[in-house]
């Protein structure tokens, strides 16, 4: 028992070794550039009183919002144990039951949350390693002309290596983070202990009493003290490659302390000397350690990127599984883990614009005021999905939860508000690039449930079909299997096949994929076969929204449940369809769109991973 007991204390500390950079890489750069922000823009000036308010907002901020909301309730609305957005909009979605008009409001919040991540997720590689770099200008300026050189070089770099595989760079992850985070202690140590009077601001009344005399200015304070808090969705989007427990470990026992004391530091040096307010982080350090720093903090910002660029390709898989974008092509860059994924159109994407925002905004300070925008729209979407499935829950223990969910929920509308100010300043980025992936993602949802009624009206039911048994059509050897997204109707390859070969095989598959709402189908659940007549079988495929789908390596177990298979011997047939503008459908601007996406798509062949030489690809025309 102790042994054991032993086993799971070693492998939950394993596990939040690891988390500390895949999970709290995010929020973990903050102090490079969230509490300067404060006082940049000579909005706020760095007296003493304004330094104690902005560090009691960003505590009592973390407290709230990352601590108990996301750390502790946040962890407990899991979908099979996995996190994130798009997860919890499945759950809400499965809690909603039959109504459809809930149903469609979830998935319009859900949708929008995804696209702002994607905004989140083009800026935090732009500000984290722009903000590290910026220390050779305090620990060298004679290099101050290169910091956007170097930037740049290092942002290419990342994505560069990202079709290789991340693997064996992800076991130093942990490990330099967990440096990273001991580095941030120490310094705001060795700072608190020159002025302990900073810690004072533990008080919520120094950002209560400001927010009293100073409303308009706390209000534009709120905007960088959320900086702060931005890894929190990132947090939970990555909970499920963890576990709540490792995670929970991870924040209280290092990453949360570890944060604060670094602030503090920061804080406390900025009352000593109100010039450090330019960039205390890196003035907190001794000048020794100075260009050491710059080195740490770059690793740590390129760790912190390749978990939000992890976090993108993740979001995009899950929006395929669920049907909210085309089949694009994936490739799995482990053979230990399927999780480990690199998806190039994503990957090529996020480089140009990460780029372009280094190039157009230039500082980690232009950038900042772009950066809150997303993740609190994000967090509100987030917040009003979990009261939903509070309401759904049984018992009487949901009123204190709400009340807590609506507490939440003021604070980030309160947080949202103060970044809107921001929108002129670059703030109006990720909106508008939110708003543009929302139009691409309700697009192709609402078209491709237009082309699948359409082809209910058009196909032949599968029971009328399989009642005739077609005496005069002659029969091949060998196995047939068709692809086809609503088993209840015959798939049109098979007409087209009857048209062009009037032949029908001995044996005939149906086969059909079902995206469960939930991350994970264990493999004895997979597989479902119902007989419909000699020789002919409905196959359904099972996986979660999160698994690697892989058609043939899932029919290899048809042989146990009674169907003679022989994968050599196996033809599969495919329709891609052709999409063309149609009266009384989508406007034609979104016809075009939905066929442009349509022609991005990757085939179902590789998708699906079938064997090239063994598929026959058939065309087909969809008026929309």
């Amino acid at each position: 028992m102790n042994q054991q007991h032993s086993k799971e204390k070693a492998t939950t500390s394993a596990l939040a070794l690891a988390a500390l950079g895949v999970v709290y890489g995010d929020i973990g750069t903050s102090p490079l550039y969230a509490f300067k922000e404060a006082f940049a823009g000579g909005h706020l000036a760095p007296t003493e009183p304004n330094v104690l308010a902005t560090l009691s907002a960003l505590f009592w901020a973390m407290m709230l919002i990352i601590s108990i909301k996301y750390v502790w309730v946040m962890l407990k609305f899991d979908n099979n144990g996995e996190g994130g957005v798009l997860a919890l909009t499945a759950l809400a979605n499965r809690s909603a039951g039959s109504t459809s008009r809930w149903k469609l409001l979830i998935a319009t919040g859900g949708i929008f949350a995804a696209s702002l991540f994607y905004g989140d997720a083009l800026i935090t590689p732009a500000i984290s390693v722009l903000s590290a770099v910026e220390g050779l200008s305090v620990a060298a300026p004679a290099l101050e002309s290169l910091i956007i050189p170097i930037t740049l070089g290092v942002i290419t770099g990342l994505f560069l290596i990202q079709r290789r595989g991340t693997g064996s760079m992800g076991k130093l992850f942990g490990p330099v983070t967990l440096v990273w985070f001991a580095a941030l202690a120490v310094l705001g140590m060795i700072s608190i202990a020159e002025t302990p009077s900073v810690l004072r601001a533990l008080s919520p009344m120094y950002a209560i009493t400001f927010a009293i005399e100073h409303p308009a200015g706390m209000f534009l304070l709120l905007s960088a003290v959320f900086l702060a808090l931005t890894g929190g969705e990132a947090l939970y989007a990555d909970m499920g490659h963890f576990g709540a427990k490792p995670v929970r470990l991870a924040w209280y026992g290092l990453v949360c302390p570890a944060l604060l004391i670094n602030y503090f530091g920061q804080g406390a040096l900025v009352m000593r000397s109100a010039e450090a307010a330019q960039n205390p982080f890196y003035m907190m350090s001794p000048d020794w350690f100075m260009l050491p720093l710059v080195a740490l903090a770059t690793a740590a910002t390129v760790i912190a990127s390749q978990a939000t660029i992890s976090g993108a390709y993740s979001i995009t898989l899950q929006a395929m599984r669920m049907g909210y974008l085309p089949r694009l092509f994936i490739q799995h860059t482990s053979d230990s883990q399927r999780g480990q994924i690199y998806i190039p159109a994503v990957n090529w994407m996020m480089l140009v614009g990460v780029i372009i925002l280094v190039l157009e905004f230039g500082s980690s300070g232009a950038l900042a005021a772009a950066y809150g925008i997303a993740v609190s729209g994000t967090m509100i979407i987030t917040t009003m999905l979990t009261v939903f499935v509070t309401l759904m829950m049984p018992g009487r223990a949901r009123l204190p939860l709400l009340i807590a969910l609506a507490l939440f929920a003021l604070l980030e509308i309160l947080f949202f508000g103060s970044n809107l100010t921001k929108v002129f300043s670059g703030g109006w980025m990720p909106l508008a690039l939110g708003l543009v992936l929302f139009v691409l993602l309700a697009t192709w949802k609402k078209g491709s449930s237009m082309i699948a009624k359409q082809r209910q009206k058009l196909d032949i039911p599968m029971e009328v079909f399989v009642s005739s048994t077609h005496p005069d059509v002659p029969r091949v050897s060998g196995t047939a299997i068709y692809l086809t997204a609503d088993p209840k109707f015959v798939p049109s390859a098979l007409f087209h096949n009857l048209k062009h070969f009037k032949v029908l095989h001995e044996q005939t598959l149906f086969v059909h994929v079902v995206t469960e709402d939930v991350p994970h189908i264990s493999k004895q659940d997979r597989l479902e076969v119902r007989k419909l007549a000699p020789g002919m079988y409905d196959v359904a495929l099972h996986f979660g929204f999160r698994q690697e789908i892989d058609i043939p390596f899932e029919l290899e177990g048809l042989s146990k449940r009674g169907v003679s298979y022989e994968a050599m011997s196996a033809t599969y047939f495919i329709a891609r369809s052709n999409v063309v503008d149609g009266p009384g459908g989508l406007p034609s601007w979104r016809s075009a769109l939905f066929s442009w996406m349509t022609r991005q798509s990757e085939g179902a062949a590789s998708f699906f991973n079938l064997p090239p030489n063994q598929v026959v690809e058939l065309g087909t025309k969809v008026v929309l």
